[in-house]
């Protein structure tokens, strides 16, 4: 009688947040472990195969199983991604940018392997929320992460001020991220919905050489507000003590 299959692991693969040299921005032991896998599952494939051959993938990347996990993939499809995991195989997961499963659809494979008894190893990389809070000065004790905020004017309007409520009150950072053609309307949403002395940090570009976080009131944002149309970029909102 054969003994049971051990399960693969799922390895937790971050990426970089834009076109900086992978060395620079993801510890060799992570790069020395994609390049040993075979079986990836990603938010986009070509945007994977793209990140395994700067990563200096080893073999031919028509050899890659790269398998689609994004927004669109439906709840019944979570355990056919975690059939190869149970037959044996360790299997990469990647997000578009960055760590997977944060403010990612790999969130619900993660749950799922864990469900079926499957080792999770997060491995180190960038993330562009934990970044910018690092650098805006904000309180980073507590804070809240609220993804993508809505894009109709009055309901986003009403959405911030509600989070500048909720950080005023709970003495937290509030954390969002938009898409980046709609950055600049996300900026003037917030000089226009937000009270004077509301911190605003914008973190733009981080790990790449355009990189910039600025700190500073409203009222200061007011004066000259930058344009970020297309970059991507975090915003946080501190309106505590």
């Amino acid at each position: 009688m054969s003994a049971a299959l051990s399960p693969g692991t799922l390895y937790l693969l971050p990426t970089g947040l834009g076109a900086s040299s992978l060395p620079d921005v993801l510890p060799l032991h992570v790069l020395s472990i994609a390049g040993r896998l075979a079986r990836f599952i990603a938010e986009n494939p070509k945007s994977a195969r793209a990140f395994l051959k700067q990563a200096g993938y080893p073999r031919p990347l028509s050899e890659a199983v790269i398998t689609t996990l994004d927004k669109n993939t439906p709840a019944e499809a979570i355990p056919g991604l975690l059939e190869p995991l149970l037959q044996g195989c360790d299997v990469g997961l990647l997000s578009e940018a960055g760590c997977p499963a944060i403010a990612d659809p790999g969130a619900l494979l993660v749950r799922a392997a864990h469900r079926a008894g499957i080792i999770v190893m997060p491995l180190v990389g960038p993330s562009s929320i934990l970044l910018a809070l690092m650098a805006s000065g904000l309180n980073g004790q507590r804070f809240a992460f609220h993804g993508y905020l809505p894009v109709e004017n009055a309901a986003r309007a009403g959405r911030l001020r509600e989070l500048e409520r909720r950080s005023r009150q709970d003495d937290a950072t509030q954390v969002f991220i938009e898409t980046p053609y709609r950055n600049d309307a996300m900026l003037q949403a917030l000089l226009d919905s937000c009270a004077p002395d509301t911190l605003l940090c914008v973190a733009t570009d981080l790990t790449q050489p355009s990189g910039q976080v600025r700190t500073q009131r409203i009222a200061d944002w007011r004066r000259k507000p930058p344009s970020i149309d297309r970059r991507p970029s975090v915003f946080l909102v501190y309106a505590g003590a």
